[in-house]
C-alpha cells in the first residue's frame, strides 16, 4: 500500500484530538475572529474554506464550492476526503460532533492527517458553529450522506444517515448570528478577493464562487471561477499588471529545503518601490518573518556576487562611485514567496509574523541556487536587473543626502519639526492625534476648532507628490513629505535598518488622521497621502495609526427647527423622506459642502473632529497583494484600467474604506 493510500484508509476518528472546549466563543467571540464586525463576518468563510483548503494541500481536494445563499447563510463544499464520522474512542461520539462542537479539534493536529495547514493559524469551523445561529453539516463517505444540524454551536441530533452518494466530500451551510454580528451581509468583493489568492497559492485547485442574492438593479445572480494552473506564476503578473516590465520572464522556483516547501515568483518592474507578498501555510504574513529574510539575504547575496563576478558590471560600478546594498537589489522587485510549514510560529503585532529560525536558511539557500541559476542562463535580463540596480543605488545616495539636507536645516533653523505644525500640548503619543489637513483655510479652522491638549494640525498646500510616478530622492526632496514624516517622527537611515525602511518607534502620535474635502480633488489627495504612507511607511498602517476623517456632504434642516448632518446622499434623501411632503418641500433646506473651508470651526469640531461624535475610517491592509494592485492602478501611468475602475465603481465604491 502506498504512502497517500494508507493515510487515507487510517485517516479516522483516532486522527481527531481534543485541546479544549467551545465554552467561551459566544461570550468573547472577538477573541477567536478577531471582531464582530465585517472583518469577523468574512472571517467564518474563511475558516470554513480553510479545511477544504487543507485537504487540497494533502492532496485529496480538487475543487470548492462556496455559495453565498439568498437568505443571507454561506455554503462550501469540497470532494476531498469527508470529515470521518466514526466513534471518537475519547469522547464516545461522533469525530464529525467533535470537529463541529469542540474548538481546536480536528486532523491537522495529526501529523499523520496533515503535515501542513492553514487552518492551525484560526481556531476551526467549530467556531463558525458556535457563531451561527444554526449550522448543517454533511458528509459523503463510504457510499453514504451523512448528516448532523446544529443551533448555536450544540447538536439538534446525533449524526444520522440521510440517503447514499456516489461522491466523497464534506458541505457545510451556515447561518451568521445577527446578535453577534454588526452585520450579517456578506460582500461579493472581499469574499471573490480571498478565494482568488486562494486559487493563485494553490495550482491547479478550482474555486467556484456563486452568489445567488439577486443584483437590486439587474436582478441577476452572479458566479466566478478561480483556477490559476500556474499558481504564483500567475499571482506575480496579476499583482504587476498595471506595471511596466523590465523583462517579460517571471523568475520563478518550487523546491523543497530541509523539510519546508518553497514556491517563489518574482518580476521587476521600473518603478521604485519593492512589492514583496509573502505566505506561510496560505496564511498572509504581512509582517514578513524569517521566510522573508531568507529571500532577501539570498537575493541581495546571489546578484552581489554576479555582479562583482561580470567585468562590465563591476566596472559600471566602480566608475559610478557607489556602494551597493541591499535595498538596491529590490527596488522594482514585485515578488511572491510561499512556503510550507508543518508547525508555524506566528508572532508580531497581528501574529503575521513568521518567527521559525530554520525557514530562514531553507529559503536563502532555495533562492540562491535558482537566482543564480537563472542569471547564468539569462545574461541580458540580469544585466538590465543590474543596471536598474545601479540607478537605484545611485539615487538612494541622491535621496539620503536629500534627507540630512533637510534634517541639517532644520537643525540650523532651532527645531525638527514643520513651522506650518500646530502641535498639542500633551506629550504621550498613546494619547494624541494629528490631523493632515487639505488647505491653508480648512487648517485655519481646524487649528481654532481642534482639542488644542491632544489634536495637532499638520495643513498641505496643493496636492502632495504622486510618489508611485517619482524615484527615492523626488520623495525626499518634496517639502510636502518631509512635513508629514517629520511631524509625525517616522524615521529613515536608522541604524541596522535600510535606508527607507520607516521606523515608528518614536512616532509622535496614535491616530495619524487624513483630512481632506469630501469631493473628488479631496479623495485624490487622500488617496495620494494613503499611497505615500502604503509606499515608504507601511508600518504606520500595519500597526493601525492611519485613519480617514469622514467630513458631512449637507447639513439639512427643515423649517429651522430640525436640523441634521448627512455624510452620505442617502441619509440627505432619508432626512427629506421624514420630514418632507415631496422633492421640492420648500420647508426642507439643504447646505452642500464644496469643502472644509466652508465649515466654521465649531461646525468642523462638531461633525468630523469631535471623538464622541465624528465617524473615522481606519486603514488597512486585509489583502496586501490586491492594495498593491489597486494602488499602481490608481496611481500609476496606465489610464485605461483607472478609466475602466472609475467608471465601474463611481456610483457606490469608496476608495477610503
Amino acid at each position: 500500500m502506498t504512502e497517500r493510500e494508507n493515510a487515507e484508509a487510517n485517516y479516522s476518528a483516532s486522527n481527531i484530538q481534543v485541546l479544549e472546549g467551545l465554552e467561551a466563543v459566544r461570550k468573547r467571540p472577538a477573541m477567536y475572529i478577531g471582531d464582530i464586525s465585517e472583518k469577523g463576518l468574512h472571517h467564518l468563510i474563511n475558516e470554513t474554506v480553510d479545511n477544504s483548503i487543507d485537504e487540497a494541500m494533502a492532496g485529496y481536494c480538487t475543487d470548492i464550492f462556496v455559495t453565498i445563499n439568498e437568505d443571507g447563510s454561506v455554503t462550501v463544499e469540497d470532494n476531498g476526503r469527508g470529515i470521518p464520522v466514526d466513534e471518537h474512542k475519547k469522547l464516545h461520539k461522533s469525530a464529525l460532533e467533535v470537529v463541529m462542537t469542540v474548538l481546536h479539534a480536528g486532523g491537522k493536529f495529526d501529523k499523520g492527517s496533515y503535515k501542513v495547514s492553514g487552518g492551525l493559524h484560526g481556531v476551526g469551523v467549530s467556531c463558525v458553529n458556535a457563531l451561527s445561529t444554526h449550522m448543517m453539516s454533511q458528509v459523503f463517505r463510504d457510499g453514504k450522506i451523512y448528516q448532523q444540524e446544529y443551533e448555536k454551536g450544540k447538536p439538534l441530533y446525533p449524526v444520522k444517515i440521510v440517503g447514499e452518494t456516489e461522491k466523497n466530500g464534506t458541505r457545510q451551510q451556515f447561518w451568521p448570528d445577527p446578535s453577534i454580528f454588526t452585520t450579517t451581509t456578506y460582500k461579493w468583493d472581499i469574499v471573490a478577493n480571498r478565494m482568488r489568492e486562494l486559487a493563485y497559492l494553490n495550482a491547479g485547485i478550482k474555486i467556484t464562487l456563486t452568489d445567488l442574492r439577486p443584483d437590486p438593479e439587474t436582478g441577476e445572480t452572479r458566479q466566478q471561477v478561480f483556477h490559476a494552473k500556474d499558481g504564483l506564476k500567475e499571482f506575480v503578473r496579476f499583482i504587476d499588471k498595471h506595471r511596466t516590465h523590465l523583462f517579460d520572464d517571471v523568475i520563478y522556483l518550487k523546491t523543497e529545503k530541509q523539510g519546508t516547501p518553497i514556491e517563489v515568483a518574482i518580476m521587476y518592474n521600473t518603478d521604485y518601490t519593492e512589492n514583496l507578498h509573502s505566505y506561510v501555510n496560505n496564511i498572509n504574513t504581512i509582517e514578513g518573518g524569517t521566510h522573508v529574510s531568507g529571500f532577501r539575504a539570498a537575493l541581495t547575496r546571489t546578484l552581489k556576487t554576479y555582479a562583482d563576478n561580470t567585468p562590465q558590471i563591476s566596472k559600471q560600478i566602480e566608475k559610478a562611485k557607489i556602494e551597493v546594498s541591499g535595498e538596491d537589489f529590490r527596488e522594482g522587485l514585485t515578488a511572491v514567496i510561499s512556503i510550507k510549514v508543518a508547525e508555524p510560529q506566528f508572532e508580531g503585532q497581528t501574529k503575521t509574523k513568521l518567527g521559525n529560525s530554520e525557514v530562514s536558511g531553507a529559503v536563502q539557500q532555495a533562492v540562491g541556487e535558482a537566482l543564480a541559476d537563472y542569471l547564468e542562463e539569462h545574461p541580458e535580463e540580469a544585466k538590465l536587473i543590474c543596471n536598474k540596480v545601479i540607478l537605484a543605488a545611485t539615487a538612494r545616495i541622491a535621496a539620503r543626502n536629500a534627507r540630512e539636507k533637510v534634517q541639517r536645516k532644520n537643525v540650523m533653523s532651532g527645531g525638527g519639526l514643520p513651522g506650518k505644525l500646530a502641535d498639542c500640548s500633551m506629550k504621550d503619543p498613546k494619547e494624541t492625534e494629528i490631523f493632515i489637513v487639505e488647505g491653508d483655510s480648512a487648517g485655519g479652522s481646524a487649528k481654532q476648532g481642534r482639542d488644542r491638549f491632544r489634536q495637532a494640525i499638520l495643513p498641505l498646500r496643493g496636492k502632495i507628490l504622486n510618489v508611485e510616478k517619482v524615484q527615492r530622492h523626488r520623495v525626499f526632496e518634496a517639502e510636502s513629505v518631509m512635513n508629514i514624516i517629520q511631524a509625525i517622527g517616522v524615521r529613515f537611515g536608522v541604524e541596522g535598518e535600510g535606508d527607507f525602511e520607516a521606523n515608528t518607534d518614536k512616532l509622535r502620535y496614535d491616530k495619524i488622521i487624513i483630512m481632506t474635502d469630501a469631493d473628488v480633488d479631496g479623495a485624490h489627495i487622500a488617496t495620494l497621502i494613503m499611497t505615500l504612507f502604503y509606499r515608504y511607511m507601511p508600518r504606520v498602517i500595519e500597526e493601525g495609526h492611519l485613519y480617514i476623517a469622514t467630513p458631512p456632504l449637507y447639513k439639512c434642516s427643515f423649517k429651522n427647527r430640525v436640523s441634521e448632518y448627512c455624510y452620505t446622499e442617502q441619509q440627505r434623501q432619508a432626512f427629506i423622506d421624514k420630514y418632507g411632503n415631496g422633492v421640492e418641500d420648500k420647508n426642507i433646506h439643504t447646505q452642500r459642502y464644496k469643502g472644509l473651508g466652508e465649515m466654521n470651526p465649531e461646525q468642523l469640531w462638531e461633525t468630523t473632529m469631535d471623538p464622541s461624535s465624528r465617524l473615522l475610517k481606519q486603514v488597512s491592509i486585509e489583502n496586501a497583494a490586491e492594495a498593491d494592485e489597486i494602488f499602481s492602478m490608481l496611481m500609476g501611468d496606465d489610464v485605461e484600467p483607472r478609466r475602466e475602475f472609475i467608471e465601474q465603481n463611481a456610483t457606490y465604491a469608496n476608495i477610503d474604506a
